[in-house]
């Protein structure tokens, strides 16, 4: 629900972020972030829940204008780094969560001792983890008061750009300046396309892994705790982050963009081919055919108007985000 609003919101926060900068936009998506992560975790009915993440998801504008924004404030030799920055924190991101959810979730239950069932951690059982990541965006939040405007480097960059084409048109020709439109752009499109299948699989096979993961093996499933579910995804994610900052310069060095992403597509085909004849292991050997298989899966799967170009990315990306969970969900 949070993807399926953000696939309704993205653009509009893209747009938002062309007009009045980067940084509010970012820091009122940090801002929400606490509120309505907070509010999830202190959800007693089905549709608390579902109303928190709904409005978590609209007002969250965060994806769409930070590439922009990781660009913009770098120097122009190194907007490559800045876009890995947001990849990094990306990968961090998935180390950590599964771990937070793995290890906070259903505190009363894991961690007796310390929590009682009369506590509100016991009442509530998912505020632990909900309350920790709202800490840490929080702390976020209180760092945007340092962050500086990039949005008028943008508009210089524009009006740079006139300038040069102005200077070099005949002096007696007037050269219009029509706005190209992002629809029109079979480059950017085309890649929007291929970042939405690869989007939709990706979260299919999310969704899917953890159900298959905690079903009984009597059902074809693995029989694992929660908390080992969040153990395999933040190997996962950790095998991920390190592929990005040790591996996948070079691999892209030499194959570029388009081999390497065909390649991971089809090599993740045998690979997840592989996952039903897992619960026919046990012991070291499922746990070594598990991680291994994940962390695998993670390095496939990471293979001008910044802020609407990237909003119509994300919006894109988020309605299949949408679909995903649901529709692997029935199959």
């Amino acid at each position: 629900h949070v993807t399926k609003f953000q696939c309704f919101a993205s653009l509009f926060w893209g747009v938002v972020a062309d007009r009045i900068g980067r940084k509010p936009i970012i820091a009122f998506s940090m801002f929400s972030v606490v509120i309505f992560n907070t509010l999830f975790g202190l959800s007693v009915k089905y549709w608390m829940a579902i109303a928190t993440r709904m409005l978590l998801g609209s007002m969250n504008g965060m994806l769409a204008p930070i590439k922009a924004y990781s660009v913009e404030v770098c120097r122009p030799e190194h907007h490559a780094l800045g876009l890995s920055v947001v990849s990094t924190g990306w990968g961090i991101g998935l180390v950590v969560g599964p771990a937070i959810g793995g290890y906070l979730a259903q505190p009363a239950k894991q961690y007796p001792n310390l929590f009682s069932e009369n506590s509100i951690f016991g009442r509530f059982p998912y505020l632990l983890p909900c309350l920790f990541i709202s800490l840490i965006a929080f702390a976020v939040l209180i760092s945007c008061i340092w962050l500086p405007e990039t949005l008028h480097m943008h508009k210089n960059l524009e009006r740079e750009v006139e300038m040069v084409g102005d200077s070099r048109a005949a002096p007696h020709r007037e050269v219009p300046h029509p706005e190209k439109s992002l629809y029109k752009n079979w480059p950017l499109m085309s890649s929007i396309i291929a970042y939405c299948v690869f989007t939709l699989h990706d979260t299919a096979y999310s969704e899917i892994f953890s159900l298959w993961a905690v079903s009984e093996k009597k059902y074809g499933g693995l029989n694992f705790s929660s908390k080992d579910v969040g153990q395999v995804l933040a190997v996962s994610g950790a095998g991920l982050l390190l592929y990005q900052i040790f591996v996948y310069r070079h691999v892209h060095k030499y194959l570029g963009s388009i081999i390497s992403s065909r390649i991971a597509a089809a090599l993740s085909i045998p690979l997840l081919a592989t996952y039903p004849f897992m619960t026919h292991l046990s012991g070291t050997k499922l746990g070594l055919a598990i991680y291994f298989a994940a962390v695998i899966k993670g390095a496939f799967a990471s293979q001008n108007q910044r802020g609407a170009a990237n909003g119509i990315s994300t919006t894109a990306m988020s309605l299949f985000k949408a679909i995903a969970p649901a529709g692997a969900g029935v199959l």
